[in-house]
């Protein structure tokens, strides 16, 4: 027997009033419903340390399930930072909503207690990626936009890559601008969106700048380039694309409703991020199986009963031609 139609509309207003609720401690939006992410603490470029290349002495703190973070990690990875820059990864807290250090790290057990040693304002989330001075805990950069910059100039390798060559600066800064605001926040912005107005308009935001990215990519392609920027090398461009779409299937689509379009439909894209992940060492930083459970375990107004759905393998996405399109 179906309830009646009055205990229905209740029931739902109730659960309409108590998701508002819920979406305000999770993440805060402007008067339209619109989701607008908070500033951080340390997100101004600092200058390189005169000591940068003393084995150790400074270390980038990520998290697996962070897309902010991954870019950092990838733009470690592809330098081959390793030697001197050494990572430590930070696990999340769901029930208290933080990261913690697996072990504590000079006495801190959470990334918010070193962000209270280091003098940051206590009202600011504790967040990755973040560049910190080893033996005092110093936080030199926790803005990603930031950090990538500077792990770009961080002493490596002479066979270390520039991802910011001069000569693409200006495309690199069109395309990490674009995704910055349409694609990296913008799916967040259709996730955490309030109204239907302002879903509508971030995920036609979201899509026209892909859109955009599948046809600078074809044309690439038909010059025999196989990146944003460059013909044979990936760019910083590149590099902050690919966090948002490797976990497209595993999260971003199901639960944040980026939906519009699977992304077999944006073929160039589809094969580009094939390539990202067939690069050396990038696979070791991709984690479905905890994305999945750290998204939809954690994020309750979105997916309250908790349970983790299956997710298509990885290697079965970026592995695989993309459908023809009818």
């Amino acid at each position: 027997m179906s309830p009646p139609p009055a205990l229905v509309r209740s029931v739902r207003a109730f659960w309409q009033w108590q998701w508002l609720q819920l979406m305000g401690g999770l993440a805060p939006a402007d008067a339209a419903g619109h989701y607008r992410r908070p500033d951080g603490a340390y997100t101004a470029l600092p200058p390189m340390p005169s000591d940068a290349q003393e084995q150790g002495a400074y270390g980038l703190i990520v998290g697996r399930s962070c897309p902010w973070a991954h870019r950092a990690w990838l733009v470690w990875t592809l330098r081959g930072l390793g030697d001197t820059l050494p990572l430590q990864r930070v696990e999340p807290d769901p029930d208290a909503g933080r990261w913690r250090f697996p072990e504590p790290f000079l006495g801190c057990s959470t990334l918010a207690d070193l962000y209270r040693r280091s003098g940051g304002n206590h009202k600011a989330r504790a967040t990755v990626p973040l560049v910190v001075e080893q033996a005092t805990g110093r936080i030199l950069v926790n803005e990603s936009a930031r950090v990538i910059e500077l792990l770009n100039r961080w002493p490596a390798q002479a066979s270390a890559p520039d991802l910011e060559p001069a000569a693409a600066l200006e495309a690199i800064g069109h395309w990490r601008d674009l995704f910055q605001e349409a694609v990296n926040d913008g799916v967040y912005r259709c996730g955490f969106a309030r109204t239907q107005q302002a879903y509508d308009v971030d995920q036609a935001a979201l899509f026209a700048a892909l859109e955009e990215a599948d046809q600078a990519l074809q044309q690439q392609e038909k010059a025999g380039h196989r990146w944003l920027c460059s013909a044979d090398a990936p760019t910083l461009a590149d590099v902050v694309l690919f966090p948002t779409l490797i976990r497209w299937e595993m999260v971003y689509a199901p639960l944040f409703g980026c939906s519009q379009r699977p992304l077999w439909q944006l073929p160039a894209l589809w094969r580009w991020r094939a390539r990202f992940f067939a690069l050396p060492d990038v696979a070791a930083t991709c984690f479905a199986d905890q994305w999945r459970q750290d998204y939809f375990g954690a994020l309750f107004p979105l997916h309250p009963s908790g349970l983790i759905p299956a997710g298509p393998d990885l290697a079965t996405l970026v592995g695989s031609t993309p459908p023809t399109l009818p």
